[in-house]
């Protein structure tokens, strides 16, 4: 059996009482080390657990013979930081495991992609979500200027296993050598889903580093005046 855990997005509590079950009953424990990261040790999650847990780098679960050779014959258990499904390599996995007539269970969790309504923007206004590399790309500003009147999420590049985190005020310098309307407004999120998340609504040409990871970035498009009202809370 193979069981795709979201774990959500801060530290070892955040897991569900189905996914900690689970985990509990697996042979093997994985946990993704390259899309996110969370605000506590391997060691704090293995305390709660009750298991030894291994971390897996991305061509690790990519490749995914070994995971599907073990989940042939035992129970897996890949812990996946937010929700499930917010990278392709997992839904690359499912879908081997589908095709080699491993059962799956999935146990969702909170993402960035939910979590970013405490800015009060509402979800169902976001266009494509974009990222910003670490290496020059054009492609973000192209997609905030096509995803306009809709607001745009930026998530922000990383490499956990080397502590390599983009901060947002990097980010911008890259999107002001693009074009980039410096005096644009933009919210800025660190650690969103813990106790004491920042969020900062401003010019982007305000923004300086937060030394607070991960972050993401939000360009706002049209706003209702509700969605204003809550960011003024936010607003330096």
């Amino acid at each position: 059996m193979l069981n795709l855990i979201g774990i959500g997005l801060n530290d070892e509590k955040d897991i569900t009482l189905k996914g900690l079950e689970l985990v509990k009953e697996s042979d093997y424990i994985y946990l993704e080390n390259y899309t996110s990261t969370l605000q506590c040790s391997i060691e704090k999650l293995e305390q709660l657990y009750g298991k030894k847990i291994i971390l897996a780098e991305r061509e690790f679960i990519e490749d995914g013979s070994v995971i599907i050779d073990q989940a042939s014959n035992s129970n897996v258990s890949i812990l996946i930081i937010g929700d499930v499904f917010s990278a392709t390599t997992h839904i690359s996995l499912y879908l081997q495991a589908l095709e080699n007539d491993i059962q799956v269970q999935i146990i969702n969790n909170a993402s960035v992609l939910t979590a970013i309504g405490i800015t009060g923007l509402e979800l169902y206004k976001f266009g494509k979500t974009t990222s910003i590399p670490f290496h020059e790309s054009k492609t973000p500003l192209e997609v905030i200027e096509k995803n306009y009147p809709l607001h745009t999420l930026c998530l922000l590049d990383l490499v956990p296993k080397e502590k390599h985190f983009m901060e947002s005020s990097e980010a911008l310098e890259k999107l002001f050598s693009l074009g980039f309307k410096k005096d644009t407004k933009i919210i800025i999120c660190a650690q969103l889903g813990s106790k004491n998340p920042t969020i900062i609504y401003t010019e982007a040409e305000n923004i300086k580093p937060l030394n607070k990871f991960p972050q993401c970035i939000i360009v706002p498009g049209e706003l209702h005046f509700m969605e204003e009202d809550m960011l003024e809370k936010y607003k330096i």
